[in-house]
């Protein structure tokens, strides 16, 4: 059985929107050979839930946005969920987060996630499926303030919708999934951004009262923790959904060798410690993401995997 099941770990996104990636079978075995102990799925694929029995790889299976309004809004919609994508599988796969929806917020749908995420929950209960956490995904667009790190507080146009999100979870010790990106926050200011502060090697740390920062993304990370303290969330743990570097696609910004040092400067100091501002609490993070997915937009969306189609690695990493 897969260490994962405690503490924190790190693994990666497996995105299909490609028309050249192959099959999900050998999908798995490849994260099994580079013992990568967590998966994402951003949809059920149930190709690669059969392919995931019994690996002890833990999965975040997410609802596609379309169908949050309509699980939020009959319990019958989200037992079916639950029976065709969850039940088939419980016995040899282990689930570690169900997410209703990815970055919906703000949108006007944000207001059926909590609505989505109970039903989801008695889904669950229901066939005895109480440890799988349920939450959704957001990205740093909701925070309107995030510098510094303390800071950090909702926009106008998502606080709202995050206020209902983070009442669900704080009264039922659910966690947030959050989106963070590092690198384009780089890329669009490099002028006040330091390639070693969003690398995780900076020549000096930034500054927040009793925090020292030595790296964007602990920095990214807090601020979404000091907005749920300012939210009614101060027990909300976070879960890093996403996070990478494009290998292509925006030169001089995007390379093989920054990306590469991003992704294994981030496996090798987050897999044991937490952020300046919650230094116990160990995060979960998934890299995006295993493959270049050729269906994407043309330019960086094409570029953020740590392997080619053919299962040739981009460019190494040790997990």
């Amino acid at each position: 059985m897969s260490t994962s099941l405690v503490g924190a770990a790190i693994g990666v996104n497996y995105g299909l929107q490609g028309d050249n990636l192959p099959p999900p079978g050998s999908v798995i075995n490849l994260y099994k050979q580079e013992n990568i102990p967590l998966l994402r799925l951003f949809e059920p694929n149930h190709e690669a839930l059969e392919a995931l029995r019994g690996t002890g790889i833990k999965v975040a299976l997410g609802v596609i946005n379309d169908d949050v309004p309509n699980i939020a809004s009959d319990l019958n919609v989200a037992n079916q969920w639950v029976a065709t994508n969850v039940v088939p599988y419980k016995d040899d796969v282990i689930f570690g987060w169900i997410a209703l929806g990815n970055e919906i917020v703000p949108a006007v749908a944000s207001s059926s996630i909590p609505g989505a995420m109970q039903n989801i929950q008695q889904a669950l209960n229901s066939v005895g499926l109480t440890g799988i956490k349920v939450t959704t995904v957001v990205n740093t667009a909701v925070l309107g303030a995030s510098y510094p790190p303390s800071a950090g507080e909702f926009n106008d146009a998502s606080s709202g919708f995050m206020k209902g999100i983070i009442n669900w979870l704080q009264s039922t010790n659910n966690p947030l999934l959050v989106t963070l990106y590092p690198y384009m926050a780089y890329a669009s200011d490099p002028v006040n951004i330091s390639l070693g502060y969003a690398q995780f090697n900076p020549e000096n740390p930034i500054i927040d009262g009793q925090f020292k920062y030595y790296s964007l993304f602990e920095a990214m990370v807090d601020a979404f923790y000091a907005a749920l303290e300012k939210n009614g969330g101060p027990n909300v743990p976070l879960v890093v959904a996403e996070t990478g570097w494009p290998t292509a696609g925006n030169d001089p910004y995007t390379s093989v060798s920054n990306a590469q040092t991003y992704n294994q400067n981030l496996i090798n100091k987050m897999k044991n410690v937490g952020t300046p501002k919650r230094g116990s609490s160990i995060l979960d993070i998934f890299i995006f993401a295993m493959f270049n997915e050729n269906q994407k937009p043309a330019g960086v969306e094409q570029n953020w995997g740590i392997h080619y189609p053919t299962m040739e690695p981009v460019y190494p990493l040790t997990f």
